[in-house]
């Protein structure tokens, strides 16, 4: 018996959250998307400038940060500055090398790897002195009332 779609706007039943299924009955917009696609261009090269201000101000005011894996969490302007500067003085030369992209109207979802010296304490891990690379998987909620990202939830393999 061959699969059959459910009718549009039914949520399969494996959608576990009240988030994930407003999330799917978000329509796709192009002017949405290119709205998403620039916020992410402009947190993207705030980032890679190490420029803390441009970057906090793609975010909304509540955004939270968090590594799932590793049970951390940062809240809002505050904790975003404070996870930002721990990560860049840890890791002083952090490059991120963009492989895969997805861009909806839920936000961002990039893989990147990433290669940086670990060169100061972060999350309790002491520095090593060594060149690391290492995958991450990032996903950008998009907060449609402030029209921002609700922060980061960020996923790292090989580290």
């Amino acid at each position: 018996m061959a699969p059959t779609n459910p009718p549009h706007g039914e949520v399969p039943p494996a959608v576990a959250s009240e988030q994930a299924r407003e999330q799917l009955r978000r329509d796709v917009d192009p002017r949405l998307y290119e709205e998403i696609r620039d916020l992410w261009k402009r947190h993207s090269i705030a980032e890679e400038h190490r420029d803390l201000p441009g970057l906090i101000s793609t975010l909304a005011d509540d955004c939270i940060y968090e590594i799932p894996a590793w049970n951390r969490r940062w809240e809002g302007h505050a904790g975003a500055t404070e996870f930002y500067n721990g990560l860049l003085t840890a890791f002083p030369d952090i490059h991120f090398a963009l492989t895969e992209i997805v861009i909806g109207p839920q936000g961002v979802c990039e893989e990147a790897g990433v290669t940086a010296t670990h060169a100061r304490e972060w999350l309790g891990r002491a520095p090593n002195g060594q060149r690391l690379e290492f995958t991450v998987v990032i996903f950008f909620p998009w907060n449609a009332e402030q029209r921002l990202f609700a922060g980061e939830r960020i996923h790292v393999s090989g580290l």
